[in-house]
């Protein structure tokens, strides 16, 4: 009979016991859990805080005797390995009844990662506060209560941080973010995001951005002021810090196991970490992209369970490969919807790609569903693209509705490496108020495939500028009524059934720019003046990406 040790619960380790012991009926697993809790759900800690989630007992997926009864396994809560001997098979534990030693016939390691808590003077009072297990979502939830018209400074613009933020705020709390980055939440361009900052703004929270923390400073009602390195001071109730995670691996240190300079496990496609049958899954690896083959690490729950069966699979002797990650995510920001897989513009630029030359981009603003059925409404939809073979590299959306499933369409065209040409071939379901005859991801396909053939060249907002101080004319295509409401300085307004018939009184030698609402009209007008033998390009997005991209 093989004996199985799983160090961690939650996503990876927990999710790993289970498919053992299906795979294995006669093992005996055994599962250390540093805290109280082994399967809970870590992304559903916001919205316990924010009251969505209501009861407390809702975020335990799993408690330790219903595991235990389901599925046989020794769970051992408050049990600590401090270190492991590879060479001798032993792992050594520290429990409320002493520390023991433990032999295994396989070990899998899932001990996470723990928030990042820097050494800013200050940092130690009590209410600062991390977000990553359920022990601190009670404190948080306490704090909210406290101080019901209270002030909070949340230190960290990522999705939990923001995620925070929301469900503070909808508890009524006064919240400011600040971010050392130029813009919130990595995954979205600077172009994307914004629609996210205005969301966040138009609700009331504040956002500082370029700003990191100097130092906090207590005062004697127990409240504290955030100095920032610009000199700004933020008063505050309580802090919530969500500056990111390290691996939860200290204990590995003299063990024998490959870690990375950042005390990341290194595993390879098995799973497999540098010792014989040890292996590692979850926050705490280092594992790689699936788009580049580039090392990396992924915090995120979906990646973590598919780890925890590949590992079980493979202690048992099956021999699964993992394919690695590409980074697909979702969030909740009030009435939008954020979501992004794939690489960004950031990411593709850090590795050396350049616009134009190896990658493009289409912006477009769909409806969710068919616009003749009532409530629709437009989200805004970026996909990025190689030049050299049309392969999807990444996909970014935030709308009000139909966001995420438009998001994971993609992210599975980029799991199989396809291209804008299997966009525009996907057959997807369709009746009017779930989507259009086009859905927003062919049409995106089409609008990409569309560039790569040259029959068009969008023309960005940020390049705007520049052409017309070059002397482009720039013709708005929008009926006069619209264009009246709201336009581009040095615009003029020719609509496209009379661009149609004056289109001869325009001068040949001179460059064009045509602009539409969202760049569909204008893209149509594009090609007919590009037929006439005009040098025309199109604005990419119209006068919606234009307005969002300056909207800062």
């Amino acid at each position: 009979m093989k004996k199985y040790l799983i160090v961690g619960g939650v996503a990876g380790g927990a999710t790993a016991a289970a498919r053992l012991r299906r795979l294995e009926e006669d093992a005996e697993i055994v599962l250390f859990e540093r805290g109280g809790d082994i399967s809970f759900a870590n992304c559903g800690l916001p919205y316990y805080v924010g009251g969505a989630i209501k009861e407390r007992n809702n975020l335990l997926v799993m408690n330790p005797p219903a595991f235990k009864g389901v599925y046989n396994v020794d769970v051992r809560i408050h049990s600590e390995v401090v270190s492991l001997d590879a060479a001798k098979k032993t792992v050594r534990v520290k429990s409320p009844d002493g520390e023991y030693e433990e032999t295994y016939d396989a070990l899998l390691l899932a001990p996470g990662a723990k928030p990042l808590k820097p050494g800013i003077p200050g940092i130690e009072h009590p209410n600062i506060v991390t977000l990553r297990n359920v022990p601190d979502a009670d404190v948080l939830h306490r704090l909210s209560r406290e101080y019901p018209s209270g002030r909070a400074v949340v230190v960290g613009g990522g999705f939990v941080g923001i995620e925070a933020a929301e469900n503070l705020k909808e508890q009524g709390i006064d919240v400011t973010v600040v971010e050392a980055a130029p813009h919130i939440l990595a995954p979205f361009d600077s172009d994307m995001v914004l629609a996210a900052e205005n969301e966040l703004k138009k609700q009331g929270i504040e956002i500082i951005l370029g700003d990191g923390v100097k130092e906090f400073h207590h005062q004697e009602d127990d409240s504290i002021d955030v100095e920032l390195s610009s000199g700004i001071k933020v008063k505050a109730d309580f802090v919530v810090l969500s500056i990111g995670v390290r691996p939860d691996t200290a204990f590995l240190q003299d063990s024998g196991i490959e870690l990375n300079d950042r005390g990341y496990i290194i595993v390879n496609e098995y799973m497999e970490t540098s010792a014989a049958d040890v292996y590692a899954v979850g926050d705490a690896i280092q594992t790689y992209n699936l788009q580049t083959g580039a090392s990396g690490s992924l915090a995120l729950a979906g990646p973590a369970n598919r780890q925890g069966r590949l590992a079980a699979d493979n202690m048992t002797g099956r021999r699964e490969k993992y394919q690695g990650f590409i980074g697909s995510s979702v969030l909740k920001v009030f009435g939008l919807t954020a979501a992004a897989t794939g690489k960004n513009e950031r990411a593709l630029q850090q590795m050396g790609m350049v616009y134009g030359k190896d990658y493009r981009f289409t912006m477009s603003f769909p409806a969710d569903h068919a616009t003749y059925y009532p409530g629709a409404e437009r989200m805004t939809l970026k996909l990025i693209f190689s030049i050299k073979d049309g392969k999807v590299l990444g996909a970014q959306a935030i709308g009000p509705k139909g966001v995420d499933k438009r998001v994971d369409v993609i992210a599975s065209v980029i799991h199989f490496g396809g291209t804008v040409q299997d966009l525009m071939e996907l057959e997807l379901s369709y009746a009017p108020p779930y989507s259009s005859a086009k859905d927003p991801v062919n049409m995106a396909g089409y609008y990409a495939a569309n560039i790569l053939e040259k029959l068009t060249d969008p023309l960005l907002p940020q390049e705007l500028e520049t052409e017309m101080d070059k002397g482009a004319l720039l013709i708005d295509v929008r009926p006069e009524a619209v264009f009246k409401q709201g336009h581009i300085e040095g615009a003029i307004n020719i609509p496209v059934a009379r661009l149609r018939q004056e289109f001869n009184t325009l001068d040949k030698d001179c460059a064009i720019i045509v602009s539409c609402m969202v760049g569909i009209n204008g893209y149509y007008m594009e090609r007919m003046l590009k037929q006439q033998g005009f040098n025309v390009r199109n604005l990419m997005g119209g006068f919606m990406y234009y307005r969002l991209v300056n909207s800062k």
